[in-house]
């Protein structure tokens, strides 16, 4: 996201999403809901900015100062940009990932994957 007027701490709070969002409007309605609510945390609306078709355009959107967007730690790690900046959420909800494939194309490989991030999470209780 572009540097909001409260980003000296380095966090700050949901209630940034205030702001313009990128939005791509062909994601799921669950997936919209978690990662582009509607609502603050504290029940102000959140407006709609430009769309966005993929991540990368959203971020040519932030990058230009015509939005702001909410990414999971991931989204900084693996798309750091000079001109965009990420601030950790202080109020927002851990995001859950999930292993997913093509229903029907399940490999032998894909299995194997699926086994080994199972085993992981068992033991790790993520």
């Amino acid at each position: 996201m572009t540097r909001p007027p409260n980003s000296g701490s380095g966090k700050c709070s949901s209630a940034i999403r205030s702001e313009p969002y990128g939005l791509n409007g062909s994601i799921p309605s669950y997936w919209e809901t978690a990662v582009l609510p509607a609502r603050t945390p504290a029940g102000r609306p959140v407006r709609r900015g430009p769309a966005a078709a993929t991540f990368h355009e959203t971020l040519a959107l932030v990058a230009a100062g015509d939005a702001v967007c909410t990414v999971p730690d991931e989204g900084r790690r693996y798309n750091a940009q000079t001109d965009v900046v990420y601030l950790p959420l202080r109020d927002a909800p851990p995001v859950q990932w999930a292993l997913i494939w093509r229903t029907g194309r399940a490999t032998p490989l894909v299995r194997a994957l699926a086994e080994a991030v199972t085993d992981c999470a068992d033991t790790t209780g993520r």
